[in-house]
């Protein structure tokens, strides 16, 4: 796994896919926190995730840091 998309993901940034209305992130209520859920979130639904899970759908999706259309760019 990428240390800088654990990184990244653990400060709060959003990863996705705007063209397929794709999006992973940490809420800020997790940040911080032992073990935290992560949002895997699609144009119908909203998931929570482990955060490896999270790391896995990153990386098998490809999605990159990327701009939430109700979040911006980091989720605090």
């Amino acid at each position: 796994m990428s240390v800088m998309q654990t990184a990244q993901l653990k400060a709060g940034r959003i990863f996705g896919d705007q063209s397929t209305n794709e999006y992973v992130y940490m809420p800020a209520g997790e940040l911080g926190a032992a073990e935290p859920l992560c949002v895997y979130e699609t144009e119908s639904r909203r998931d929570d995730v482990s955060f490896d899970e999270a790391l896995r759908l990153i990386r098998v999706r490809s999605l990159r840091p990327t701009r939430h259309p109700r979040l911006g760019d980091t989720s605090c």
